[in-house]
């Protein structure tokens, strides 16, 4: 065992796979090796890891059933082939979730959904719920109704997005690749396998390989998901799917594949993603009792802490946390709009309901969602 290997750290992981591996290289689902991966998942929960599964196959599924050879590029036949491959991906990992006693639930995701605010809080509070319960989540980018606009272009960016909304520690990436060579090992015999390197080198992409038949990514858009990781600070690993035990052996800390891990460390890291990426729309103040609780004790904002508030925000955007001081505390994604924090402001959580009807969270800004500024 590597006791140095990110990989041997850490509770949250992120686990894609791939199209080509899924379907048997387009021979309808492999179920034998589904169910391998599925033996590692859950002895990787069993163990007390949080694991996240982001699977494509539902299009190459569909094509098999539907008898076509060829992957369309018309969008509606893409759609069609997603909506008939799905049912039974899902029904497959969800036969082989059960030998274990692991519920699945499924998540079909657009671009939209992570790049509006309020949706990627909802995204993100319900697969906290869903990993607190505990039950392991499959998440898939939703074919069905997708458009140009909207679709993400391959699951691996998917994948690294879920890394960030969840801040993830790894990423996975299954592939029917042994990793990432300095040239592509189909033309050169010479090509050398890449063990690790930094996600932001930029010589990676120029190394890397064109899509397969079944895929719409390649090794291209794997460089770019690790990128996009990176910015949270998670490490992504990029290996051969069909290697025995791929999973375990990589928990244990075995150099599989290829590693490429973040700049910085994943608090700094998540840190200025977050503080970079999200202008503020308002901002809340803080009594002593609460700036103390999210400084020194790593706790989440209740309204009972909030004095008075700015702006006419909405939930799900950022707002800014002030001390008594008048100093910038913290940033964070805010659980209710202005006015309803207007109405809850200096009250116990358990109040929550009877004020506005409802409960969203007993939170005003849960401390996953919430960065301390130095």
């Amino acid at each position: 065992m590597n006791s140095k290997s990110p990989l041997t750290r850490g509770q949250r992981w992120v686990v894609k796979i791939g199209s080509s591996l899924l379907t048997n290289d387009g021979q309808g689902l492999d179920f034998q090796r589904i169910k391998g991966w599925v033996d590692q998942l859950a002895d990787l929960h069993r163990s007390g890891m949080q694991i996240i599964l982001v699977s494509s196959g539902a299009v190459a599924a569909g094509m098999h059933r539907l008898g076509w050879s060829r992957r369309p590029i018309e969008l509606e036949l893409l759609q069609a082939a997603a909506a008939v491959g799905q049912t039974s991906l899902v029904q497959c990992y969800e036969q082989c979730f059960q030998e274990h006693q692991i519920h699945t639930a499924q998540i079909l995701l657009t671009h939209e959904d992570l790049s509006d605010r309020k949706r990627y809080l909802n995204a993100r509070n319900s697969l906290r719920t869903l990993l607190s319960l505990p039950v392991m989540p499959i998440i898939n980018e939703n074919d069905t109704v997708i458009t140009d606009e909207i679709k993400f272009g391959d699951n691996d960016t998917l994948g690294a997005l879920v890394a960030n909304l969840m801040e993830a520690d790894a990423l996975i990436i299954l592939t029917d690749q042994q990793g990432l060579y300095d040239r592509d090992p189909r033309y050169s015999k010479d090509a050398a396998l890449i063990p690790q390197a930094k996600a932001t080198d930029p010589s990676l992409v120029a190394m890397a390989s064109g899509a397969g038949a079944l895929g719409s990514g390649g090794m291209a858009t794997k460089v770019r998901a690790a990128k996009l990781a990176s910015r949270s600070g998670a490490v992504t690993a990029i290996c051969a799917g069909r290697e025995e035990n791929v999973l375990r052996r990589l928990r244990s800390g075995e150099a599989i594949g290829t590693l490429l891990t973040p700049d910085q460390e994943p608090i700094v890291a998540r840190k200025q993603w977050l503080a970079g990426h999200l202008k503020t729309r308002g901002s809340v103040f803080l009594d002593a009792g609460a700036e103390l609780a999210l400084v020194k004790k790593g706790r989440s904002l209740l309204p009972v802490g909030v004095s008075r508030l700015e702006g006419n925000f909405k939930r799900g955007e950022a707002v800014s946390c002030i001390g008594e001081s008048g100093r910038l505390v913290a940033i964070g994604l805010i659980n209710y709009d202005a006015a309803e924090c207007g109405k809850i402001l200096r009250r116990a959580s358990q109040e929550i309901f009877d004020i506005l009807g409802y409960i969203s969270e007993p939170e005003l800004i849960h401390r996953d969602n919430l960065v301390l500024m130095e």
